[in-house]
């Protein structure tokens, strides 16, 4: 991997954790906040493994790849997840899971 390939995944990592801090955030404004309980728990796991790819990656760590190749199984959950429902805020976030989980696949050797 390029300094500018990893430098990508980083990329998408920090945009998949804000797009899922938002989405929680969004989910517990819904009128039905217990219908997105799975939505919002999925957002916190992925905003968090996502910071956690990162910061290994940033710091070249020995086991990147093994956090991104997580990353990228938790992005797809949480994205699958968000993708059922309609809101503006979780279809954003749906997307940048797609687009995180893809990079972290690239970036774990999995793609």
């Amino acid at each position: 991997m390029t300094t500018d390939d990893i430098q990508a995944c980083i990329d998408a990592c920090l945009a998949c954790a804000t797009a899922c801090d938002r989405c929680a955030a969004a989910c517990l404004q819904e009128d039905d906040v217990k219908m997105m309980a799975r939505c919002i728990a999925n957002d916190m796991d992925c905003a968090q493994v996502c910071r956690t790819a990162a910061a290994f990656m940033a710091r070249g760590s020995d086991f990147a790849r093994d956090v991104c190749r997580l990353c990228a199984e938790v992005c797809t959950a949480c994205g699958d997840e968000c993708g059922r429902h309609p809101m503006d805020h979780c279809q954003a976030c749906a997307q940048a899971c797609r687009a995180c989980a893809e990079a972290c696949r690239r970036m774990a050797g999995t793609a």
